[in-house]
């Protein structure tokens, strides 16, 4: 399963922590982040995660291209609703492409962990045929 990571700047560790607590299930699939949370994620946990740019640069609007391309089949973006983006138009984007080509998405910890599971349970393999 192709997967995406993303954190808002308040959010990072959040997400850091979730890829520890989920490693075993994460580094089974194919990982993809934007710029800085791929950074950590591989540094400080030892996950292989392809980069893209970050957020503000276009990280977003990569990862929207792959949706986009049917080449992505979960989004976990822990995003932060009490700070103001600078580039909220292009989470907007990603977001809306996600609900366009009905990408399962979390934006919390607490739903992240429930596609999670459902990934290690099976119950999305569905996801990997339509592609």
């Amino acid at each position: 399963m192709k997967i995406a990571l993303i954190a808002h700047d308040k959010k990072k560790d959040d997400l850091v922590q979730f890829a520890t607590a989920y490693k075993p299930i994460l580094s089974n699939h194919e990982l993809f982040a934007t710029g800085t949370t791929g950074t950590r994620l591989m540094d400080e946990v030892g996950l292989i995660v392809h980069r893209f740019q970050s957020g503000p640069l276009g990280g977003d609007q990569e990862i929207g291209a792959k949706i986009a391309n049917k080449e992505m089949d979960v989004v976990l973006f822990f995003r932060d609703p009490l700070t103001a983006q600078p580039h909220e138009p292009d989470v907007t984007a990603l977001i809306r492409l996600c609900d366009v080509y009905q990408i399962p998405t979390a934006t919390n910890m607490g739903t992240a962990e429930v596609l999670i599971r459902s990934i290690e349970d099976g119950d999305l393999d569905w996801l990997k045929e339509r592609r």
